[in-house]
């Protein structure tokens, strides 16, 4: 199939808005727990009419400090309680969210903030507002800096403070004044190339994602069910499920303690989960590790094997009575103890930003927890496509979302309509220019529509690895299934204009500690020491052998190196959603992909 487009079963109309929401739920439903906030560590009950107040008094001192509707107005934090209510303020007063991710660097900072000609800016702490006000003098749009949790008096209470003196109705003409085509936000792309690029997104954008999302998942967005968001909600995809579970009275939590984050979900107990698929390879590779560390390796291979049965068994009709046995046995011993990590009440997750790999989805599914795979980007306002709770085909990432249309180009390349879809890049008609094609968004990811009408996506156009033999590679089989291996955190195939396919790996620090255990190597040496240890090259030989059975002979990894360091954030190779800068390894280890095509 070339093309698909879906019909809404909604509408969005001139005058509404993302905004609206606050103060209907205030009205219609005052006493329904919208949020849940982290109070002196412990969760606190925040009410639709509790919200509504303070989103009225933030947006009163918006109005106060001078913020005029299309102003610019920046979050430079993490996600936390705060950034829901300051975003939904900035939006009732009809001005434009700018997110920043806490962990930028100054450079990117002062390029969003003097870009986008923001007026205020909310740094989550004293060493972010440092870092703008440093800034201050290359910033003359930006005119005041109102730390959330600084040492001094913080931002809410300084917006409510400064907005006692505002008529109240002032606030009801901005909402009043709203129109759905208006711009909300304005996120800068994290791009490896080239400064990041502006994607203007309208309120209709919004709720198109809100509403379609609501079409295709009835019963998860609903009253009652519990969400908690730990990825950055500077990213579209926190973004844009926080919105929408808001509109649909779920209960929200929000952190940013990743470290801690199974005992929050202990006590918070989600109903629902939203990820990236790296968190999901790493719970399944932690429990697999720690099963082979405490000597049950086999009994977990087997369980494992038996969900991924279950689950597919339950395409093609229903498991035979011997399945079922192993499963019902399985549950009990295993899969129930996986599901007690996530809360004990989580029955679905959302995964997106890379394809999850479909032997992890169904051995999640056979293990209980469905895990709906969904597609998109910042330009199309966090999902294009989504995976229906009434109709999951595992190992791709669902339909288009209702409102929208896929095509797919003669080269390969997914290109999206609709919605969902933003009209252009923030004073960029070049970019903007360049990335329609006939009124079609091109994605520059690599897909196809079956003939079922779900969508795969098989790579990256950009990421393509054209060998010296012309062969094309796309990168991401191999490196998904390499990150399969429980010893194994991240690895990027290599081999442009070369001979054959190599790859970078580096080892899972959590689980090198249990491997040097069992294989009798010393407690203190480091991933650099063993990296030419004979015992630890041929553990990932295995993974790069079980990985090549995946492609083609001449895409096959014919060697690679194992680096002695992993891959972060803070060193600069990862994104804050946990996606790998190809162009940054490139050139850190630079010597090592040489090293891998030098003659022996």
């Amino acid at each position: 199939m070339r093309e698909l487009s879906v019909p809404a079963g909604f509408t969005v109309g001139e005058h509404d808005s993302v905004a609206a929401a606050v103060f209907e739920h205030e009205r219609d439903d005052p006493e329904h727990v919208i949020y849940q906030r982290l109070v002196d560590g412990v969760w606190t009950d925040v009410t639709c009419a509790d919200a509504a107040n303070q989103i009225r008094s933030a947006a009163l001192g918006l109005i106060s400090l001078g913020v005029e509707a299309g102003d610019r107005v920046s979050i430079f934090s993490a996600t936390r309680y705060e950034w829901a209510i300051i975003d939904l303020a900035i939006l009732s007063v009809g001005a434009v969210t700018v997110p920043i991710y806490e962990t930028s660097s100054a450079e990117q900072v002062q390029w969003v903030l003097h870009n986008s000609e923001a007026v205020v800016a909310f740094p989550e702490t004293d060493a972010h507002a440092a870092t703008v006000t440093e800034l201050s003098d290359e910033l003359p749009a930006l005119r005041h800096v109102l730390p959330i949790n600084g040492s001094g008096p913080n931002a809410l209470d300084r917006l409510a403070e400064a907005g006692a003196s505002v008529d109240p109705a002032e606030l009801n003409a901005r909402l009043k004044a709203l129109r759905s085509k208006d711009p909300a936000t304005l996120i800068y792309t994290s791009g490896t190339t080239g400064r990041p690029k502006g994607c203007q997104l309208t309120h209709s954008n919004l709720l198109y994602a809100i509403r379609g999302a609501k079409e295709l998942h009835p019963t998860l967005l609903t009253k009652g069910e519990r969400l908690l968001v730990f990825l950055p909600l500077a990213h579209v995809l926190a973004r844009a499920i926080t919105l929408a579970a808001f509109h649909n009275k779920v209960t929200v939590g929000f952190t940013s303690d990743i470290k801690n984050l199974l005992p929050m979900l202990a006590v918070f107990k989600p109903t629902l989960v939203v990820s990236v698929p790296r968190v999901f390879e790493k719970v399944y590779n932690t429990a697999e590790q720690n099963a082979i560390d405490a000597g049950k390796g086999r009994i977990f291979a087997i369980a494992a094997q038996t969900a991924v049965d279950w689950s597919q068994a339950h395409d093609g009709g229903k498991p035979g009575l011997l399945l079922r046995t192993k499963h019902a046995l399985f549950d009990r011993l295993v899969y129930n103890k996986l599901r007690a990590a996530l809360g004990g009440a989580c029955r679905a997750a959302v995964s997106g930003g890379a394809p999850l790999g479909a032997r992890l989805g169904h051995f999640y599914r056979g293990a209980g927890l469905t895990i709906y795979e969904g597609y998109g980007l910042t330009e199309t306002s966090g999902g294009v496509a989504i995976s229906p709770s009434n109709d999951v085909k595992i190992g791709t990432v669902g339909r288009p979302v209702p409102g929208n249309a896929l095509r797919i180009a003669d080269d390969g390349e997914l290109l999206a309509r609709g919605g969902v879809v933003f009209s252009g890049y923030w004073r960029n008609e070049a970019a903007t220019a360049d990335t329609f094609a006939n009124g079609w968004f091109k994605t520059g990811d690599l897909g196809a529509i079956d003939e079922d009408g779900f969508v795969s996506i098989t790579g990256r156009k950009k990421e393509i690895i054209v060998t010296a033999g012309g062969k094309n590679v796309a990168p991401a089989v191999l490196e998904d299934k390499l990150r399969a291996h429980p010893l194994i955190s991240q690895a990027m195939a290599v081999g442009d204009a070369k001979p054959f396919i190599g790859a970078l790996i580096t080892i899972d620090p959590e689980a090198f500690a249990g491997w040097k255990q069992r294989n009798d190597k010393g407690a203190t040496a480091s991933v650099g020491d063993l990296a030419g240890d004979p015992d630890l090259v041929a553990e990932v030989e295995t993974a790069v052998k079980q990985a090549n059975l995946a492609v083609s002979n001449a895409e096959s990894i014919r060697k690679f190196r194992i680096l002695p360091v992993d891959f972060t954030e803070d060193t600069g190779e990862l994104t804050p959603t946990m996606k790998v800068k190809r162009n940054v390894v490139a050139q850190k280890f630079a010597s090592e992909i040489e090293a891998l095509y030098l003659k022996n």
